[in-house]
């Protein structure tokens, strides 16, 4: 089989017709069924298994930090999401309201969690007096609904799986280092678990969180070139303590306001697998969270001893914490074959009469095809190898397309050229601090400020748009 042979041919082209093509990987794959409600999916059990691989890793180093996990409730009563004004002006257009229970007018709108910083803090203002009491580093997992107009699976739907982060701490000093200690976490989660490299950086004041001091995150792009937000960590300062009269009394038996954090990661992250390693035979599935990391194909099955060695392999595998399936069917190795590309699995290993004589089997590397014959007495510890290689091959051509998509730039002529005759990508550009400069910038480019990186260059020292002393490198780029 050629490297480059297109085995799904269900699957349109990513050159054709890059939407289409994602959405028939979403389908085809198996990840997500429509539903009657606009907007909103059913996350089918493959695609479900990526998530809960991800909330298994994030959730084991969330509690390594010290975080413990709560729930809140998904309702949120106007009167309390009012209290803090920036917040609340900045999630109106998205919310969701209950109007009634049963046949009944409530007396008061309940708010569909569109995000919980409200709730938090009136639990906050219950428990928190004393400086004892801090600090509360809490997480949930939880759905929250947000009533967008446009929608596609993963990236952007009416409910969506997340974990939320809130953190409440005595001083500035510690929430502002949780906060990024929580962003590191992140860009460290993308780039060993997902394969995928992202660029840290600080939000504009313009596109930071509604009810923020700052807002941080981490940006990654896409295979087509666009930008996609990949985590966020919020330091909110004492804004929303103030809002919720939440007070602690210090060593020094003086009344103090906390400082608070919030940040999180969702579903959409399974998009920005999709988009950042698939290709036009379907997922390619980092082998950290790929629900199926070793598939045993058993070549001319009927013959006697295959099945039996296959089993074999597959309980060595098993047996040594190694997600693995063994496909015994009737079905053709060559539907076999093309069944698992679609799905993404990092590693196939095909096992038949001649490489049961000669002690090995031939394992075939999912993004690269690359095939190499394994000593059937090396199983395991190949097999780790081999994974660790489709891994690091994944990221370095990810992180490849990041820089061969990355331009520097010292005008808006310069941008447009950029991106007209290379594609898009990311810009980077100086800006002098000037909301109106941003907003020209995407207004004339249809590039939007993603985040002023926390790794400073200097390619000019006047603004891209006004020729004005600058005061920062951005990031640019047109997102999804």
């Amino acid at each position: 089989m050629a490297k480059n042979e297109k085995l799904v041919e269900q699957i349109t082209s990513m050159d054709e017709d890059f939407a289409q093509w994602y959405t028939d990987i979403v389908k085809k794959a198996g990840l997500i069924e429509y539903t009657s409600v606009k907007g909103c999916m059913v996350i089918r059990p493959y695609g479900y298994a990526i998530w809960e691989n991800m909330q298994r890793i994030l959730d084991n180093r969330f509690k390594e930090l010290g975080h413990e996990n709560v729930c809140m409730p998904m309702f949120i009563p106007e009167s309390l999401l009012n209290k803090e004004k920036d917040h609340v002006r900045g999630f109106a257009p998205e919310v969701a309201w209950v109007t009634h229970g049963g046949n009944e007018k409530l007396e008061e709108r309940l708010c569909v969690r569109p995000t919980s910083e409200t709730l938090f803090c009136e639990h906050y203002a219950n428990i928190v007096h004393s400086y004892r009491d801090l600090p509360k580093l809490y997480n949930q997992w939880v759905s929250v609904v947000r009533w967008e107009k446009t929608t596609r699976p993963f990236l952007r739907s009416r409910e969506f799986l997340w974990q939320e982060g809130h953190t409440i701490h005595a001083t500035a000093e510690e929430a502002v280092a949780e906060t990024e200690q929580m962003l590191n976490v992140y860009a460290d989660f993308c780039e060993q678990a997902l394969a995928m490299p992202v660029i840290k950086g600080k939000k504009t004041e313009s596109d930071k969180f509604a009810g923020a001091v700052s807002t941080y995150a981490i940006e990654a792009l896409m295979h087509d070139g666009k930008a996609l937000q990949a985590g966020t960590s919020h330091y909110f300062g004492d804004g929303f303590a103030k809002a919720f009269g939440i007070t602690y009394t210090d060593q020094n038996n003086q009344i103090r306001i906390p400082h608070q954090t919030s940040w999180g990661v969702t579903t959409r992250l399974i998009g920005a697998i999709i988009m950042t390693h698939g290709d036009n035979n379907g997922l390619v599935l980092p082998p950290a969270v790929a629900p199926i990391q070793v598939v045993i194909v058993p070549v001319a099955q009927h013959k006697e001893g295959v099945l039996e060695k296959a089993r074999e392999l597959y309980e060595t595998l098993k047996s040594a914490g190694i997600r693995v399936k063994l496909d015994d069917s009737e079905q053709s190795p060559g539907w076999k074959y093309s069944e698992y590309e679609m799905k993404g699995v990092p590693l196939r290993i095909e096992i038949g009469p001649r490489d049961i004589e000669e002690g090995h089997c031939v394992a075939v590397e999912r993004p690269t095809r690359n095939k190499t014959f394994i000593q059937l007495s090396e199983l395991t510890e190949k097999v780790r190898e081999r994974l660790q290689a489709v891994h690091d091959d994944m990221y370095k051509k990810a992180l490849e397309n990041q820089q061969r998509r990355t331009y520097s730039c010292r005008s808006i002529d310069e941008i447009n050229k950029a991106l007209s005759e290379n594609g898009d990508g990311f810009v980077k550009a100086m800006w002098c601090g000037d909301e109106e400069c941003e907003d020209k910038v995407k207004a004339e480019t249809g590039a939007g400020s993603r985040c002023i990186p926390l790794e400073q260059e200097e390619i000019d020292g006047k603004c891209v748009c006004c020729g004005k002393p600058a005061k920062c490198m951005v990031i640019w780029g047109k997102a999804y």
